[in-house]
């Protein structure tokens, strides 16, 4: 673990993976819950975690590099479904990544329980967790300058799906019509770190 002050009231957490990312932001969640964390902003991402609104970073710096972190508990929240067309104009690219045909990716992703790691790029936007290593996949070489909102898209070990058209270079395997980011609603977004999301398979398969 290792601690960097930003500015004279936050401090950003850099931790060794993942999982160990999760578990920080749990127990950083867990003890502002419980009264004896006074942090205004808690923040994870990829393997960091950011504090933001901190009286004292310092003394909190040496607190978290002295303290054994514990593993995340279970999760206990509701499982977000969102129905998806697996219609992406990359899904036949990643059917042979995969070795599979394009009605088995739709199948295996659909049937993965994904898990938001963290949340970022854009608004609403939540990096989706929980595919096996074997079936990571890369960026594109070429990023579209346009994908349109709903695009259901994997990257690395990500699932995510583009809560409003933007440039991007995700494979693209899909498409849902659940708006993921709504300013009226409350909250605005739909998905948010530790949430558990299923996608449920509609209409055809298509291979182009």
């Amino acid at each position: 673990m290792r601690t960097l002050p930003v500015g004279d009231h936050a401090l950003l957490v850099e931790v060794a993976s993942g999982e160990e990312a999760q578990a920080l932001h749990a127990e950083l969640v867990r003890r502002r819950a419980e009264g004896s964390l006074s942090v205004g902003e808690i923040v994870p991402a990829a393997r960091t975690v950011l504090l933001d609104g901190l009286a004292d970073p310092t003394r909190l710096a040496a607190e978290l590099t002295a303290a054994e972190v514990p593993p995340a508990p279970p999760r206990a929240r509701e499982v977000v479904d969102l129905p998806v067309r697996y219609d992406g104009p990359d899904l036949a690219d990643v059917a042979e990544l995969w070795g599979v045909p394009p009605k088995e990716v739709a199948r295996i992703h659909a049937a993965t329980e994904f898990t938001v790691a963290f949340c970022g790029f854009a608004p609403g936007f939540g990096y989706l967790i929980g595919l096996p290593p074997r079936l990571h996949v890369p960026r594109r070489a070429d990023p579209r300058t346009a994908v349109p909102a709903g695009a259901v898209g994997l990257a690395g070990p990500y699932t995510g799906v583009y809560p409003r058209s933007s440039p991007g270079g995700w494979q693209l395997i899909g498409t849902t019509d659940t708006v993921l980011w709504d300013h009226t609603r409350v909250p605005a977004a739909l998905l948010s770190p530790g949430t558990r999301v299923r996608f449920v398979r509609t209409g055809r398969v298509s291979a182009v």
